[in-house]
This record gives C-alpha cells, structure tokens and sequence, in this order.
C-alpha cells in the first residue's frame, strides 16, 4: 500500500483554502499491487475491468477511490495518462447502482462534465465498457454522451429513452437543460474532468450555470492535472469541504520523468524534413505532432500523406465525423501519426504513444506539460521533441524556465544534421519520404501531371503549362468560327423567308465580328388599293 501523508498544514491548505485537506502520496507511487476488488469494488464492474486487461489500481485510483466510494466529495490531481478516468468512473458506478434508497428510474444520476469532444467520447466509452454488467433491474444501465457537433435529435431521444449517466460538454448540456430535455435535479454525483483545461477554454461561466441547477446534496469530484486559483475557488463554492488528493510528491516535475525530452533550432522551411526523419527513427510507434494553428495541423498533414506517411487530422476545421475518423484510425493503428491543435487535442487519451512532436511550441508551460503528457503514460516511457524557430525562442527561454528543463537555447539543427540522427536513433539511409502515400482528401479530386524535370504537381488540367496560350487562343477561334457559322446560318434563313413576304433580308455580318440576329418583324397581310392613273 502507498504511504500517505495527510498535510492539513501544508502549502495546499494555507488560509487561502482552509476547507481543503490535503493527502499527498509518497515521492514515487508504488508499483500496481491493489486490485479494485480488494477496494470493495462490485463485482460487476471488476469483470467488465479485467476483461479489457484492468485489474491492478494506478496511485490517483488507489488513493481516491475509498473516500470516493463512501460519498466524499474529493479533488484528485494526478499527471495525464494516470488513470482519473476510472478514479471517478469506477465509484461513480458502484455508488448509483448500490443506492437502494433512490433506485434508478431513467433520470440522470450522475453527470460528468468535460472540456471537449474528444474526450467526452473517451470517457464515455471507458464507462459504457465498465457498466456493461451493470443491471438495473430488467435493463442495463445506460450511458450516454451529449456533445456539439452532432445532431440534436438522437441526443435527445437518448434522454427521453431513461439514461442514468451522462458524460457531456458544457455548451450542449446547457443548451439541452435549458430546453428541459435534460434534468439535473435527480443528480447523485457530479463530475468535473480536466478542470483546468476548461478554465483555460473559457467554461467556467458555462459550469457555473450547469451547477446551479443541481441538487446541493450530491456528491461533487474535480478532476484536474494542475490547481490555478480560479479551479481551487471553484472548489470552494460547490464542493462541500474536499479532500485534495495529489497522486505524486508536492515538488516534483510537472513533466513525466518516463519521457526523454528533446529541444532544437529548427527553421521553418526545414521542419516539415525534420519531422519525417524523426518518424522514421528506430522503435518509433504511435506519434502525435502539435501545431498551433488549423491551418498548419492540415498543411503537416497533407505534406507528411504526400511522403508516404499514414498520417490523419485534427482540428477545428474539420467536421466531427472527419475528427472521429480520424481519431478512430489513431487508436486502431490505421493511421500511426497523428497531427492535431492543442484544443483538439485535448482529451485524446491513447497508452502506447511513443513520440510527441512539438511542430510549433505552445503558448505556455501548462499546454507544453498537457502536449508531451501523451506520451511516457502509465509507466511507459517516450520521447518528446520540440522544434524551435527562431522568432519562437522568447516564448521557448519562459517555458524552459519556468520547467527547470535547462535548455534555453536550442542547439541549431538541420534535417540533415548528425546529431539529430544520432540522439532520434534515425537510420542514416533515412530520407524525407518513405514513398508516394495516399493523396489528402481535399487533392484527390486534383488531376495530376508530371514535368519535364520529373516533379510532380498539381494542376487544373493535364496539359503542360506552356500550352495554356495557345489552348486559349485555338477556343477563341473555335467560337468565333462557331458564331459565324451561325449568323451565316441565320442570314441564308432570312433571304429564304424573305421572298415570300414574312421577314426582311437579313443584313450580311461584318466580316471582322461575329454577325447579328436581326429581329424578325410581321407584316400587316392587307394589300394597297389600286389606282388608277
């Protein structure tokens, strides 16, 4: 069992957050030793568990889960990729489904709120998966997942059907309890995921609205990787005097000690070869590379497709489904490098990510520790490399500063620079392509043609360029041909009807423009009167 220190004094609980009691775990956790059947767990749920290869508790589910299962309202603080998910999943489950006094009826029990889509489906599945022997009475337990992006249709159906857990996104639970679709005055336990990622998202007005209409008596969790003062003031509003549970020593490294981190000077025309040597570095699997921007996560994308690579995209330019594909050929291994926006990025919680890529550095510390957070995740190791250019160095000096990672300035590298292929461990045949892959989706409909120097490019049509001019010059004499064609059809019709009195005789065009239709005209069909002379 890890060693706790209980530290009501200690630097978490000073006269800022009197109402918060501290439990730090020891320096280093413990290896996995406790099973969640020994924590009291139903059985129910430790089948479901074993049968997707879970059976052993991480530090943050070993430490919150017997205060979680009693009822306590708690804050769990662990690194990404420690195991939150199923330290509010697996007590949330066992507490709704064991309260006999408020029986299950089709109106949500428990809530849990998180930042973004992507991670809402990730939860969503890990609790459809543990609550699958779950039964109340003749029916399973039912769990489901509202976020935007989809329609509102079937989510709503979803409700009217009984649900008994909801995992959502603020803006469309709002959205659906301010409509009546979704009620929150039956709520047993409230769950907030990744609570610093939606303050840094702007949802804190959103979830101060969701909370207000949920009962005062239910049991409150705040799950988060790091504690601003806005999340600990939010603590105190709604939580009814937490327990603080950090599931690693109070100063140790805000980065993962299992990932090998990397930093060098790159230019920006140079990145995109760097990046596709270092994908092809020995023992390199499952990678994630990090923009800022959508436009340069789908111009990596498209460039790295072009090279042979089976990449896929994440960002707020494509559609939901697009995204969900995408991150579906993630996690099954039809696509091994994925290009991603930190925002998208958010919630993607896959084990065996080897490399992190930092295409463009962060913002700030908090979103370099969530980047390479992907990788090095329970208990693996990894490596995270960060690509500096130039007008980036102020912004990396104040990361690397306020990380202790020692590295201020960046040794300057190229892709064909030694020292890269020697600490990537990049096999020195290695070139910048791996072959022709699969074209992106926005070029496959894009004819393609090949120049007399043998590069390939993308054109509107398959003729070489040189003969654009000339190609127009023979279409403008083709029409003019054609118009002329016609007017001398026209002219030969009018003199043909001309003799027997309809129209008049057309005028012959002028020979250096295309001729006219004269407008045909109707004579009266009386005739003069004779006179005599």
């Amino acid at each position: 069992m890890t060693s706790l220190t209980t530290n009501p004094n200690g630097p978490e609980s000073d006269a800022a957050t009197p109402d918060i009691v501290v439990v730090v775990e020891a320096p280093e956790a413990a290896p996995k030793t406790t099973t969640f059947a020994e924590l009291g767990v139903r059985e129910e749920i430790v089948r479901a568990l074993a049968e997707g290869g879970i059976e052993h508790t991480f530090a943050i589910q070993e430490l919150t889960l017997p205060l979680a299962l009693t009822g306590n309202d708690l804050i769990g603080q662990a690194r990404t990729g420690m195991g939150k998910t199923f330290a509010f999943g697996v007590p949330l489950l066992h507490r709704i489904v064991t309260d006999e006094t408020r029986p299950l009826t089709g109106i949500p029990r428990a809530l849990i709120v998180v930042p973004t889509r992507e991670l809402c489906i990730q939860v969503y599945e890990d609790l459809a998966n543990a609550a699958k022997y779950l039964r109340v009475g003749d029916r399973k337990m039912a769990v489901t997942s509202i976020y935007g992006g989809r329609p509102y249709e079937s989510q709503i159906e979803a409700l009217q059907r009984g649900v008994d857990v909801v995992v959502g996104t603020p803006g469309r639970l709002l959205d659906l309890a301010q409509q009546g679709h979704l009620q929150l005055g039956g709520l047993s336990v409230l769950v907030l995921d990744e609570a610093d990622e939606m303050l840094d998202l702007g949802f804190l007005p959103d979830i101060e609205r969701i909370l207000k209409q949920t009962p005062d008596d239910r049991q409150a969790m705040l799950f988060s990787a790091t504690m601003p003062d806005p999340i600990i003031t939010l603590a105190r509003t709604f939580m009814n005097q937490p327990t603080h549970i950090r599931a690693e020593a109070p100063h140790s490294n805000a980065t993962h000690d299992s990932t090998e981190q990397f930093a060098y000077r790159a230019h920006a025309l140079d990145k995109v070869e760097m990046v596709a040597r270092i994908l092809q570095a020995e023992g390199r699997g499952a990678t994630m590379i990090f923009t800022r921007t959508k436009r340069t996560a789908q111009k990596v994308a498209d460039e790295l497709a072009e090279r042979g690579f089976k990449v896929g995209a994440v960002h707020g330019d494509l559609g939901q489904a697009a995204r969900e594909k995408a991150l579906k050929g993630f996690r099954n291994g039809d696509v091994d490098v994925l290009v991603a926006t930190d925002v998208a990025a958010r919630g993607i919680d896959i084990d065996d990510i080897t490399h992190v890529i930092n295409y463009q550095i962060p913002e700030d510390e908090q979103a370099y520790v969530h980047r390479i957070g992907r990788t090095g995740r329970a208990g693996k190791t990894g490596i995270a490399v960060t690509l500096v250019d130039w007008d980036e160095l102020p912004r990396w000096t104040m990361i690397d500063k306020a990380l202790g990672l020692e590295n201020p300035d960046p040794l300057e590298t190229y892709s064909s620079s030694a020292h890269l292929y020697e600490e990537m461990k990049i096999p020195s045949e290695a070139t910048g392509s791996i072959g022709r892959g699969p074209r992106s989706p926005e070029s496959k409909d894009r004819p393609r043609r090949e120049s007399r120097d043998g590069e390939t490019r993308e054109s509107s049509s398959d003729r070489p360029a040189r003969n654009r001019d000339r190609d127009r010059t023979r279409q403008r004499t083709r029409g003019a041909t054609k118009s002329t064609t016609e007017s001398v059809e026209t002219t030969e019709a009018g003199q043909a009807t001309s003799a027997s009195g309809d129209t008049e005789t057309a005028a012959a065009g002028d020979s250096t423009g295309p001729a006219k239709r004269r407008r045909r005209r109707r004579r009266p069909s009386t005739s003069a009167p004779t006179t005599a002379s």
